[in-house]
């Protein structure tokens, strides 16, 4: 079996897999950003709903709940965000790394490749562990905002079954 040195593609391939990483985690933050900005958008129309409706009227508490289910949604639209992040600096990091370690992987003394190799490898772990993280609080999100739409939909159609949607 060849060394990692004497084999192009394992260098290369090194550097393409923490690049297609960073690219899958650059496009989960752009759609998270997104569905952040819409959480921002249905807050503040929410808001606006209920400054106007009568304290009363009994849409006002599923308003009220509403609104709660909403700040949990953007704090975990805003923790994947961060993990996102986190994913994008680590896979960028790991393919900077394995570009080092492939340049020295001829000249420098095993011991050192062997430590640039660690620690591209405890980056891209990391990033790896971003992204499972960041979809998991997604679809955590994702769950929040289907139950959300359910209750809207039975207050539309005036049925008790409102509270049920909770």
């Amino acid at each position: 079996m060849p060394a990692f040195a004497d084999n192009p593609f394992a260098a290369l391939t090194a550097v393409v897999a923490p690049a297609v990483l960073t690219n899958a985690s650059s496009v989960l933050s752009l759609g998270t950003a997104n569905r952040m900005g819409r959480i921002v958008d249905r807050t503040r129309i929410l808001t606006a709903e209920l400054q106007r409706v009568d304290p009363h009227d009994r849409r006002r508490d599923s308003y009220v709940h509403q609104l709660a289910r909403l700040k949990q949604r953007a704090d975990l639209a805003l923790r994947a965000l961060r993990f996102f992040y986190t994913s994008i600096g680590s896979f960028a990091a790991a393919a900077l790394i394995s570009v080092f370690g492939s340049v020295l992987a001829t000249s420098a003394p095993r011991a050192a490749f062997g430590a640039i190799a660690a620690l591209g490898l405890a980056s891209g772990t990391i990033g790896v562990v971003g992204l499972v993280a960041g979809c998991t609080a997604m679809v955590h999100e994702t769950h929040l905002a289907v139950r959300s739409l359910a209750e809207e939909a039975a207050l539309a159609r005036g049925d008790d079954g409102a509270a049920e949607a909770r």
